[in-house]
């Protein structure tokens, strides 16, 4: 995977960087773990606008992604590296020794051909999903449950990872991407490696028509709006438009939105970093 600079031979052409997709093996999804994926356009049931700004874009198809890795100590080898629509990371097709076919996050450094495994027992190698409680400590992981069996919720972005920092009776203690640690059950699984695609925070879009193909329509700033529409709306000519808050009136820019008494507070050793 490497950057590429396109040739300013158009104004839209003239800043765009992308990613290569020399990794991608396929072109096509698995049609028994794709479906149709319908978009709201962000209308509600009764066609009302509710999320503004979501609009368009370009059609896909939703790839069912295997988050809980619950098939333990049964080989699967990976067949294909392929492109998500839905999401900034690669997806990897992968193929049990039973006959099931599972697409996962492809962790950087993913081959086709490698065989990977999943549950207690295993070795602590690139793609392997194993519980907390068996990693060493100093592993860069992703992919990680915060309940035992409800399947990945953190750290599944491109490039993205944390890392394993220490161990305190049932409880492990991550380095969150942020820079937060929290403490997760050691009973809770976690994935090996770094999830690929890294060079994703580095692709510069050329034109705002690249927007438009991802459903996202323009975003209008609140300094230009009326005095109705937007607290930092209104006046005569160009103002510096106060102190910068949401449409709704929530101050920005180190106003604290966390709940005092959040349960999940109890679990965090280290805030992130500002």
């Amino acid at each position: 995977m490497a950057l590429k600079k396109i040739k300013p031979t158009t104004p839209g052409q003239r800043h765009k960087v992308v990613v290569t997709f020399d990794d991608i093996t396929a072109s096509k999804p698995e049609k028994s773990l794709v479906f149709g994926y319908r978009k709201s356009g962000g209308r509600n049931n009764q066609g009302k606008m509710t999320m503004r700004y979501i609009g368009g874009g370009h059609k896909r198809k939703y790839r069912i992604i295997d988050f809980k890795r619950e098939k333990d100590s049964i080989p699967a080898v990976v067949k294909t590296i392929e492109y998500d629509p839905n999401r900034t990371s690669r997806i990897a097709l992968v193929y049990y020794a039973d006959g099931e076919k599972r697409y996962i996050i492809a962790p950087q450094g993913l081959k086709v051909g490698q065989t990977i495994l999943s549950g207690s027992g295993v070795a602590p190698e690139i793609g392997n999903t194993l519980p907390l409680g068996e990693i060493p400590f100093g592993t860069l992981i992703h992919n990680i449950e915060l309940r035992p069996g409800q399947g990945a919720k953190m750290v599944r972005t491109a490039g993205a990872y944390a890392q394993l920092m220490s161990r305190d009776g049932k409880y492990a203690a991550i380095k969150m991407p942020s820079g937060e640690m929290r403490l997760i059950l050691q009973s809770c699984k976690a994935t090996i490696g770094v999830v690929s695609n890294p060079e994703h925070n580095l692709e510069v879009s050329g034109k705002a028509g690249r927007s438009r193909w991802l459903g996202r329509r323009p975003r209008t700033r609140g300094v230009v709006m009326n005095p109705v529409d937007h607290p930092m709306g209104g006046g005569e000519g160009r103002q510096a438009g106060g102190h910068p808050r949401s449409r709704k009136g929530i101050p920005a820019k180190g106003y604290k939105t966390r709940a005092p008494k959040k349960q999940s507070t109890k679990y965090i050793i280290e805030r992130r970093k500002k």
